[in-house]
């Protein structure tokens, strides 16, 4: 910035702004002290930006608390044959996240994510290779996986989606199981 030139002091209504911002956070004043000091501008862009990534990440993070496991929930088998259930995926968690379902039977899972901006995905994997489901759920979006589980246990259900440096959403408590009976 040239010497000869003098940033302008804020407006009256910023200074109200910043002093009642000043109450909750000092950062953004102290930038703003910054400026009228001469630092440079790409300084200053820098620490906004690591301000507001700790602002957003620091109200982000308590939201993803790990969700209870809600009641098992028993999959009937229709007329035709097929075990079919509705999972909706929600900020973090699957409801229902404990399904019960028979072995050797066909599952047909409709899958609803009810979120406006977050994808997800509902994975199903067996260490043995008996049972892997990996499905890709849009925001807002409403797909059908289909599978046959051939042995029974209890496998984990999880949404392996993460935003780095945040954690994955399993790490946020979108986990449930699938029990084969």
């Amino acid at each position: 910035m040239p010497s000869n030139i003098t940033p302008k002091p804020p407006r009256s209504r910023c200074l109200k702004c910043l002093k009642l911002l000043d109450k909750v956070d000092p950062f953004p004043s102290f930038l703003l002290e910054l400026a009228h000091r001469g630092v440079h501008m790409r300084l200053l862009h820098i620490l906004a930006t690591v301000w507001l990534l700790t602002v957003v990440s620091v109200t982000i993070v308590p939201a993803g608390e790990p969700t209870p496991s809600g009641p098992p929930v028993v999959i009937p088998v229709a007329a035709d044959g097929v075990q079919r259930a509705t999972v909706i995926l929600d900020s973090y968690s699957y409801s229902p996240n404990h399904l019960i379902v028979e072995v050797g039977k066909p599952v047909e899972l409709t899958l609803t994510s009810v979120t406006t901006i977050t994808p997800h995905n509902f994975i199903i994997k067996d260490p043995a290779g008996s049972l892997s489901v990996e499905q890709d759920v849009s925001a807002g979006k409403t797909v059908t996986v289909k599978f046959t589980p051939t042995q029974p246990g209890t496998f984990p259900i999880y949404c392996d989606k993460r935003l780095w440096p945040m954690p994955s959403h399993r790490d946020k408590g979108m986990e449930g199981k699938l029990e084969v009976r």
